[in-house]
C-alpha cells in the first residue's frame, strides 16, 4: 500500500496535489518479460520501475476495438532492462511482430523469442531496411535514438523511441533533424516517456484539459535513482553491454524526462529558460576522471520559467539512497478536483499494463491507436523535444554556476 505521506491529497487551498508514482500505486500491473522477472542490477536488486504489483482484472473493462489493422512491428533492443519485450507489443491485437534485434546474438534471439518475431537482424540499421515493417519501437542505448529514430522516419516507418528522444552534446542538431524528419516523412513519432501514464499524471492531466487547474502556478517533478555502483549499459567501446556503458557518469539531467513530464506531460507546454545548480558525487564512478562525460554531478537541480509564465522545478539525481522513482506535484489558481474521471483508459484484452507504474502497456496502446486513427500520438515529437531539451541546457546552466539560459521551443 502507499505511504500516507505519499498518497495524493487536496491541500487546505486546494491548489496542492502530490503523489508518489515510485511503483506503489493500487492496483498497478505487474512487469512482465518473457521469463516473467523483473530485470535486476548488478547487486540483483530489481532496478526502480519494474517492482511487481498487482494485476487490474478490470484493466479491460470498456475496451472496443477501432480497427480490424495490424501494424507490422520490428522491435530493437534487449539489454539490462529487457525493454524490448516489456512493453507488450507482442500482445496487442493489432500488432504483429514482424522482426528483432540486438548486437548481441544471445540476446537477439531471446527478445525474438520474447515477442514471437519471425525474422531477427544483425542490427536495427538493417531491420528499419526491412520494407514488410510498418513501425519500429527502438529500445536501444539511449545515445542512438535519435540517430536510428531519424533514419527510421526517412524508410517510412512510424517509430516509438525509449527515453530520451535525443542526446549528448551535439542534441540541439539532432533535435532538428528529428523534428524535420517527422514533417517530412509524415509518419507518426512517439515517445515512450512512462511518467505520462502513471494514474496521478494522467489524470492531473485530464483535469487540466477541462480547465479544472486553471493556469499553473508551480510544478515539480523528481527522478530520484540512486546508482552507488553503476547500472549497466551499452558500450559503444567493447560493443557489449556492461558497467561502462553510456549509463556510467552520466549526467543526472541529460536523462530529464521522467521529471520534466510533471509540467510538459500535462500541459503540452514547454519551458523557455532555466537555472540549474549541481551538487559533486562521492559516488567514484562519477568523479570527472572516472566516466567519459568528465561529470562529477550527482545531483542536479533545475528551476525552469514556463511558456504561460509559471515556474517549474525539475530535479534528477542518483545520489539519495532512500527514495527511488518519478514523482511530482502541481500547483493551479484552480482547486483541480472537479469531479472529472481521470482514470487511464481500457487496455484491450491481454494486454497488460506492466512497470513504471503500470505505464508500459499504456504507451503502446497509444502509439499504436495513432497509427491506426491516423492522430497525432501524445507525446509525439514537439512534446518529446520539450521534455528532452531543457535537461541538456540545465546541465549547461549548472556548469556555469547556475546561470539563466535560453530554452529552444519546438512546434508540429
Amino acid at each position: 500500500m502507499m505511504k500516507k505521506e505519499d498518497q495524493s491529497e487536496l491541500s487546505r487551498r486546494g491548489f496542492l496535489h502530490d503523489m508518489s508514482a515510485t511503483g506503489a500505486f493500487i492496483g498497478m500491473s505487474s512487469f512482465a518479460a518473457a521469463d516473467d522477472k523483473p530485470p535486476t542490477d548488478a547487486d540483483g536488486e530489481v532496478i526502480p520501475g519494474f517492482e511487481k504489483g498487482e494485476e487490474d482484472p478490470n484493466a479491460s473493462k470498456g475496451w472496443q476495438s477501432v480497427s480490424d489493422l495490424r501494424v507490422k512491428v520490428g522491435i530493437a533492443g534487449y539489454g539490462q532492462c529487457k525493454f524490448g519485450a516489456s512493453f507488450f507489443y507482442q500482445n496487442h491485437p493489432n500488432v504483429e511482430v514482424i522482426g528483432a534485434t540486438d548486437l548481441d546474438p544471445s540476446r537477439c534471439a531471446a527478445l525474438a523469442k520474447a515477442v514471437g518475431a519471425k525474422k531477427t537482424y544483425t542490427s536495427c540499421e538493417e531491420m528499419i531496411k526491412d520494407k514488410e515493417i510498418d513501425a519500429v519501437y527502438i529500445a536501444t542505448d539511449a545515445p542512438s535514438h535519435g540517430r536510428l529514430a531519424i533514419m527510421a522516419l526517412e524508410h517510412g516507418k512510424h517509430v516509438c523511441s525509449a527515453v530520451p528522444a535525443v542526446f549528448g552534446l551535439e542534441s540541439l542538431e539532432e533535435a532538428e533533424k528529428l523534428i524535420n524528419a517527422v514533417k517530412t516523412s509524415g509518419m507518426k513519432y512517439m515517445m515512450n516517456e512512462t511518467s505520462c501514464f502513471h494514474a496521478a499524471l494522467y489524470a492531473w492531466r485530464q483535469r487540466y484539459k477541462a480547465g479544472a487547474f486553471g493556469k499553473i502556478i508551480y510544478s515539480e517533478g523528481e527522478y530520484f535513482h540512486y546508482f552507488a555502483k553503476p547500472l549497466g549499459g551499452y558500450n559503444p567501446k567493447t560493443g557489449k553491454v556492461d558497467t561502462n556503458g553510456w549509463r556510467k557518469g552520466l549526467p543526472p539531467q541529460w536523462y530529464p524526462t521522467h521529471s520534466n513530464a510533471y509540467h510538459i506531460g500535462i500541459t503540452d507546454g514547454s519551458f523557455t529558460e532555466v537555472s540549474c545548480m549541481g551538487m559533486p558525487s562521492e559516488v567514484p564512478h562519477l568523479k570527472p576522471e572516472n566516466n567519459d562525460y568528465q561529470n562529477s554531478f550527482g545531483s542536479e537541480i533545475a528551476l525552469f520559467r514556463t511558456n504561460d509564465g509559471g515556474m517549474s522545478r525539475m530535479g534528477v539525481t542518483w545520489d539519495i539512497p532512500t527514495h527511488a522513482g518519478e514523482r511530482g506535484r502541481i500547483y493551479g489558481q484552480k482547486a483541480g478536483d472537479a469531479g472529472i474521471d481521470g482514470a487511464r483508459p481500457p487496455l484491450p484484452p491481454g494486454m497488460r499494463a506492466g512497470g513504471h507504474g503500470g505505464s508500459h502497456g499504456h504507451l503502446t496502446c497509444e502509439f499504436i491507436d495513432s497509427i491506426l486513427r491516423d492522430r497525432k500520438p501524445w507525446i509525439n515529437v514537439a512534446t518529446a523535444l520539450n521534455m528532452t531539451i531543457p535537461g541538456f541546457i540545465a546541465h549547461q546552466s549548472a556548469l556555469k554556476g547556475g546561470e539563466l539560459l535560453k530554452i529552444p521551443q519546438y512546434q508540429l
